[in-house]
């Protein structure tokens, strides 16, 4: 699309809608409980609202509704302490393998985490997470309220031994590895918080692209919000469909054109791998790839119910 000299003002909306990963800088103090503790520093791109981290007040982000996304890079060797939050909480691993630890009671069940993999952290249970690889991870965090509480901690350095707080609290002896079958009340929990890019069915919309239902009727079901992963070919557009509620569309491999109309008028913008767009609820809007190759695109849902929308080919 040609840039205009004037943008109409759909198009200057569109574009305040868009956050560009080039745009943006890795925040390493976003969490001040981190500060002293090298052990535990992570960084944060924040992309809508503030997540976890207390600096509500940037206004290189975009408000949020029913949900915040983030980015956290973190090196080998880091964690993140032990702690809880009064609503769901989802990593989903872009790159390197992620342990996450839930623990209760003194007792830590963990789960490795690999690329397109996703865990949503239950409200109230205790939780961290480490990078154990020899690469770092990235990974994208939402929070399912648009301001959620600060995090309550539960084993951290400051008041625990290191090491005790690396293993999320958890006494030597009292760690057991995710098993979906395991007879441990935390392992039988944990299995129903935790996706497996590779287990979840490939769903081929008419229209012509695919999705992964990570949470949601054909995901995990849990009173949140949806998640799916999409897969979109090359020259495959859909036409306008309008939500009852916002979304978010952040590409993670290829391009994507995304487009609003109102009132006949036509604004589009084209992502590239971490560029993401959140169209509001009651926005017409659509979704095309323009590019030779396809595109994976991961999108949140402001509801985890059925929001009406059928796909189209445009």
């Amino acid at each position: 699309m040609t840039r205009q000299a004037n943008p109409s003002p759909l198009a200057q909306a569109l574009r305040a809608q868009t956050g560009r990963f080039t745009d943006k800088a890795f925040d390493w103090d976003a969490f001040p409980s981190n500060s002293g503790f090298p052990e535990l520093a992570r960084a944060q791109m924040r992309y809508i609202g503030s997540g976890g981290s207390p600096k509500t007040g940037d206004t290189t982000t975009l408000r949020p509704e029913h949900f915040t996304l983030s980015l956290i890079y973190k090196e080998p060797g880091r964690y993140a302490a032990c702690h809880s939050h009064e609503i769901e909480e989802s990593f989903l691993v872009i790159s390197g393998t992620l342990v996450v630890g839930w623990e209760r009671d003194g007792e830590v069940v963990e789960v490795k985490l690999g690329p397109k993999d996703m865990i949503l952290n239950a409200r109230e249970i205790g939780h961290g997470f480490r990078v154990d690889g020899v690469e770092p991870v990235l990974m994208s965090i939402s929070v399912d309220v648009g301001k959620p509480l600060p995090p309550v901690y539960h084993y951290h350095p400051r008041e625990h031994d290191t090491e005790l707080a690396r293993r999320f609290g958890a006494e030597p002896g009292k760690t057991l590895p995710f098993d979906r079958a395991g007879a441990h009340p935390l392992q039988q929990l944990m299995s129903q918080y935790v996706v497996r890019h590779h287990e979840q069915p490939t769903i081929w919309e008419k229209a012509g692209f695919s999705r992964k239902v990570y949470v949601g009727e054909g995901g995990l079901s849990h009173d949140t919000c949806r998640k799916e992963m999409w897969g979109v070919p090359s020259r495959v557009g859909i036409a306008p469909f309008v939500r009852p509620v916002e979304d978010a569309i952040m590409v993670l491999e290829g391009s994507l054109i995304v487009g609003w109309e109102e009132s006949g008028e036509v604004a589009e913008v084209e992502l590239g791998p971490r560029d993401l767009v959140q169209t509001p609820a009651g926005r017409k809007h659509w979704f095309r790839n323009d590019s030779h190759q396809p595109a994976t695109v991961w999108t949140v849902i402001g509801t985890s119910g059925d929001d009406g929308v059928t796909y189209w080919a445009e």
